[in-house]
């Protein structure tokens, strides 16, 4: 049970690593006008600064609420998944692993939130003139651990053997 839990958190701190360090290559080498162009007509490497959240919705929103709110859900999310986590043996391994992708993601933007009171995008992910919101490491790992969460709600279940 404490290994299980181990590795949850501690997946949930590598993604955390990893995107507070790709956001600090990204803050100290790449300026706002740089475009890196990674594989051209579809994915690039920007500089981009959200105050809202993922996608940048409500980026236009008054600073007061945003400042206060935002930071608010995301902690309330983070300590409900290590909640969650806590419990990781009644868990099944793709769960486990969603609420840890889902918890280094949501630390590492609350982070940049806290500190910051914006988060650092860089992903640039277009086809022609369409132009996916651009995003980060934590929102991959949010989405990626939602989408294995998913797949673990929509797989069907083995019934237990019934012996008498």
């Amino acid at each position: 049970m404490l290994d299980l839990r181990l590795k949850a958190y501690g997946a949930a701190v590598a993604v955390f690593a990893v995107d507070r360090f790709t956001k600090w290559l990204i803050e100290t080498h790449v300026s706002f006008l740089d475009t890196l162009r990674v594989i051209p007509g579809f994915f690039d490497i920007v500089h981009a600064q959200n105050r809202g959240i993922a996608f940048s919705l409500f980026s236009d929103s008054p600073a007061e609420w945003r400042t206060l709110i935002l930071p608010l859900f995301a902690l309330s999310a983070v300590i409900v998944v290590t909640g969650i986590l806590w419990r990781a043996e009644r868990l099944d391994r793709f769960s486990v692993a969603g609420f840890a992708l889902i918890l280094g993601g949501a630390a590492g933007n609350l982070f940049d939130r806290i500190v910051w009171g914006r988060v650092t995008d860089f992903l640039d992910v277009y086809v022609g003139d369409y132009h996916w919101p651009t995003f980060n490491v934590a929102d991959s790992a949010v989405v990626i651990g939602s989408g294995l969460l998913l797949l673990e709600l929509l797989r069907p279940k083995r019934q237990a053997a019934n012996v008498p």
